[in-house]
């Protein structure tokens, strides 16, 4: 098996392990964007699982996400990861210890981009975990947000311009981020309460982080509209739909939604696209 090829294929099988919810539209790409895609997840998954870790202490997240931001920023060099990693060996997950096998499924015609914007959110990640995550207001969130999840529909746009000129909102791509990321808040909160973390801004009850949720997925539809490509229509329009079903699940007093629930989702998606 020729290196690219086992890259492709490492790439898919971790993807497919490590997040089932992108793992079912990246698969719809059509070939080069399928590719940039999926390294573009799994970079920005390799950083976000430093940012969750739940054993690692502050001051080692930090290190690693700023150190992580300034080796992106520069030409890619593996054997620098290499070197930062190698003293977190057995307490990093597999999709971070590969973070350079990632980059290398990247075409080379946008790696650039998605180098910029992963460096980008490690910073941001690295000052949050400094700030110890202590949301004060809606101003803070939306920051946060952007942080972790705008970003990847900032990225996820210039990709799209990149494979055929489709153009799409970047404003609204970074509501589409915040709205899933909102959703996954409510999802997660009561594990992240257990853990000393909390998400919502002080005085926030679930009412006003179901709104925040609601408003930011009300762009994110606004946002597909101007995507005419069926390809990159079904990406979206996938993770949305599972989006738009969680909070309604989770506003109905649900943990989630059932899995006929997700399959009636996902294939009425693909099916109208």
């Amino acid at each position: 098996m020729s290196e690219t090829k086992y890259l492709n294929k490492n790439a898919r099988d971790t993807l497919k392990a490590t997040s089932r919810t992108f793992y079912i539209p990246i698969s719809h790409l059509a070939k080069g964007l399928q590719e940039a895609v999926a390294s573009a997840y799994l970079c920005m998954r390799a950083i976000d699982e430093i940012e969750d870790h739940p054993k690692l202490q502050s001051k080692d997240k930090s290190h690693l996400l700023f150190s992580i931001s300034q080796i992106l920023q520069k030409p890619f060099h593996e054997n620098e990861l290499t070197a930062l990693f190698q003293p977190y060996q057995s307490q990093l997950p597999k999709v971070t210890l590969q973070l350079a096998e990632w980059i290398k499924v990247c075409p080379e015609t946008i790696v650039d981009k998605v180098l910029e914007s992963t460096s980008i959110m490690a910073k941001g990640m690295a000052e949050w975990v400094n700030k110890d995550w202590k949301i004060q207001n809606e101003e803070d969130l939306d920051q946060y947000t952007y942080y972790v999840a705008g970003l990847v529909g900032v990225m996820l746009t210039d990709i799209w311009k990149w494979y055929d000129q489709t153009d799409a909102d970047e404003h609204l791509a970074i509501a589409f981020g915040r709205g899933l990321q909102a959703v996954n808040i409510l999802r997660n909160h009561h594990e992240d309460k257990d853990r000393g973390v909390s998400f919502f801004p002080d005085g926030w009850k679930l009412e006003d982080m179901f709104a925040y949720a609601s408003r930011n997925l009300e762009l994110a539809d606004q946002y597909v509209k101007d995507i005419k490509n069926d390809s990159i229509l079904k990406f979206c329009k996938i993770p949305l739909a599972l989006a738009h079903g969680t909070l309604q699940a989770l506003m109905n007093g649900k943990e989630k939604m059932s899995r006929l629930e997700v399959i009636k989702a996902v294939g009425k998606v693909v099916g109208n696209v």
